[in-house]
């Protein structure tokens, strides 16, 4: 029975073992994987369902166009590098990001974060090969290890339980900067890292930012923040990652209290997402999250027909429910006008309620002259400028933005305010797997598109 089919009464958390399973390893000893997913079953859920239900409640005003998805992080996080900086870091850009989008769009930026549990990665083939020796493809650190060895690239289930440990210690220090002060917004200049301060976008925010200073404190002198303060002193930020791994996510799966018994809850993040090299209906990652109630996205290629995405709709989201599903674009600039708007036309006369967003990033992948993967800021830029043309043009609505970034001062996607080239590349591109904008380049593309925000509310 196809997902489709089959109603939620049918679904169970380990259901999607009877469908066909892409993009999952192979694991030499199913006996270990076994024991150490019983150990997951029995520890913490990562998340609340209380969490997620006003994630979803967000998402719905996204949907009906009052506020804006901001979707951003690491392609792939690394157990190398669990010391708090490239998470602060990446929180830091992301509150930048939807400062300026908030203000010029004036609404409410929802705010999730590739982080806490992006561990797997989709890879386009089993195996590599290099100088005449062929290994398991590197699958993301909950899997195998990025070295070219033997020892490393065999899938190893304890990965598992590192990874959980992972995300609970970042979703602890998320949960401490947007809830301690660190997202303050009378902090606006300090959120600004060094490198960024002096490039013309980081002058451009600080500029924004003395705008807003001077607005917060006309507010207190005139008596409008009494007993209001607080809500400018936290922020609700939600965590995010591709479903991939399916034993880890069925390990995590919980079962609602209260207000919410009957209900399943994806325990591992707030937000799963689903690929788009594992999103066929008869699979097992569209019967695995058709059955719980996290808010769930879809990325959608250029190759993606009308009825493909009206069929991923009615398996993942029947009841039409107002925040549920995240279409999330993914075309390459200059294909996403030809492929898009037949898309849209399909979704709209449908009735369906859905937030359309651009993930920008992975149509623009390239090899640079030195062999190294990289994207072209400008080519991001296009597809983000047809993404809000086509649905324009539609009289739909442009909801969110989907970009692999930190707030690190890396060098792996050409262009932007730096004028980074192929010989930049090399001086610190730290990426485990795919090219991300840095803080400087993330924050140009936030003031284009407050822009884009700007006009499409006038």
């Amino acid at each position: 029975m196809s997902a489709a089919a089959g109603g939620v009464s049918s679904w169970s958390p380990e259901s999607w073992r009877t469908h066909p399973a892409r993009q999952m390893p192979t694991y030499p000893d199913q006996g270990r994987l076994d024991a150490v997913c019983g150990q997951l079953r029995a520890f913490p859920p990562l998340i609340f369902a209380g969490e997620v239900q006003v994630l979803r409640g967000q998402l719905a005003e996204v949907a009906a166009g009052r506020a804006f998805l901001l979707q951003g992080g690491d392609c792939a996080e690394s157990f190398d590098m669990l010391d708090g900086d490239a998470a602060r870091e990446t929180f830091r850009v992301l509150l930048q990001m939807s400062v300026v989008l908030t203000y010029a769009a004036a609404q409410a930026v929802v705010k999730v974060g590739r982080i806490a549990g992006q561990y797997a990665k989709p890879r386009s083939a089993d195996t590599e090969t290099r100088d005449g020796v062929t290994l398991p493809s590197y699958r993301g650190d909950i899997i195998n290890g990025g070295a070219f060895t033997e020892a490393d690239r065999v899938p190893q289930p304890e990965r598992l339980l590192r990874a959980y440990s992972a995300s609970a210690a970042t979703l602890n220090l998320l949960r401490a900067l947007a809830g301690g002060g660190f997202a303050d917004l009378h902090q606006l200049h300090a959120w600004t890292a060094d490198f960024v301060r002096e490039s013309p976008q980081g002058q451009r925010y600080q500029e924004l930012a003395d705008r807003i200073g001077e607005a917060l404190a006309f507010m207190r002198a005139c008596g409008v923040l009494d007993g209001a303060g607080s809500s400018l002193n936290r922020v609700n930020f939600y965590t995010s990652h591709e479903a991939l791994l399916l034993p880890y996510e069925e390990a995590l799966t919980r079962p609602g209290e209260g207000p919410h018994q009957g209900r399943w809850f994806g325990a591992s993040a707030h937000m799963l997402w689903l690929g788009e090299r594992t999103r066929q209906l008869d699979g097992a990652h569209i019967e695995y999250l058709r059955g719980i109630h996290n808010p769930i996205g879809v990325k959608v290629g250029p190759t993606a027909t009308p009825d493909e995405v009206l069929g991923l709709m009615q398996a993942l989201d029947p009841n039409q429910e107002p925040g549920r599903l995240v279409l999330i674009t993914r075309m390459g600039a200059g294909k996403l006008p030809k492929h898009l708007p037949a898309l849209v036309r399909a979704v709209k006369a449908s009735g369906r309620p859905v937030i359309w967003s651009c993930d920008p990033m992975h149509g623009n992948t390239v090899t640079s002259s030195n062999g190294l993967k990289t994207r072209d800021f400008g080519n991001v830029v296009q597809e983000v400028r047809e993404f809000f043309a086509v649905h324009e043009a539609e009289g739909t609505i442009a909801g969110g933005l989907h970009v692999e970034l930190t707030g690190q001062d890396v060098t792996e996607c050409r262009g932007g305010g730096q004028n980074l080239t192929d010989e930049s590349l090399q001086e610190r591109y730290t990426s485990a797997c795919d090219p991300r904008l840095n803080g400087s380049q993330s924050l140009e593309l936030a003031f284009l598109v407050a822009d884009l925000l700007k006009a499409q509310r006038r």
